[in-house]
């Protein structure tokens, strides 16, 4: 069936991502073609885990991306070099954090990884999750990000006050 977009029907076969003018990005995570993404050797501690990866979209700045990841059965340890939420689509996997509290993590679940944390991963059969990774700037970065941020905001506002020719309520009284 032709995917319908902005009110008129398309005769065109969808592909499974689409990203649009305005930036909007949406997948039919079931037929996103995922690659391999080996699991470094030196982390895994049983089976053959073989996993598989795609990208399907990233931030303006870089520093966020979406993913759709899967796994077949293995356990391993996994670095998370990045803060990491994941939404688990289908299977399972038991995770163990480096304070030996455990998890499993069934379809439907969500979980968050914090950056520069490791965990272990049983996946007993097959696993398949949706992944939002956003980059941790160093503590050095963090100050400048957020003064840039904040003159952005400053700039927005009064830009916006030039335009519409109007005064921007503040919801202060006067004097």
């Amino acid at each position: 069936m032709p995917r319908q977009t902005g009110g008129a029907s398309s005769s065109a076969t969808a592909t499974p991502i689409e990203r649009s003018s305005a930036g909007l990005m949406s997948a039919q995570l079931g037929a996103v073609d995922l690659q391999p993404q080996p699991i470094n050797p030196d982390w895994i501690l049983d089976g053959t885990p073989e996993a598989r990866c795609t990208q399907l979209a990233e931030g303006s700045d870089r520093h966020a991306t979406m993913a759709v990841w899967d796994c077949t059965a293995g356990r391993f340890n996994w670095y998370f070099g990045c803060d990491e939420a994941v939404y688990i689509l289908e299977g399972s996997v038991t995770v163990t954090g480096p304070d030996g509290e455990v998890r499993k993590l069934t379809a439907g679940d969500t979980a968050y990884f914090p950056a520069y944390t490791w965990f272990e991963w049983h996946v007993e059969e097959y696993v398949r999750k949706v992944a939002f990774c956003h980059d941790v700037l160093p503590v050095m970065a963090r100050l400048p990000v957020r003064i840039l941020g904040k003159m952005t905001r400053v700039a927005e506002r009064l830009f916006s006050v030039v335009m519409s020719g109007k005064p921007e309520r503040t919801g202060r009284k006067a004097s």
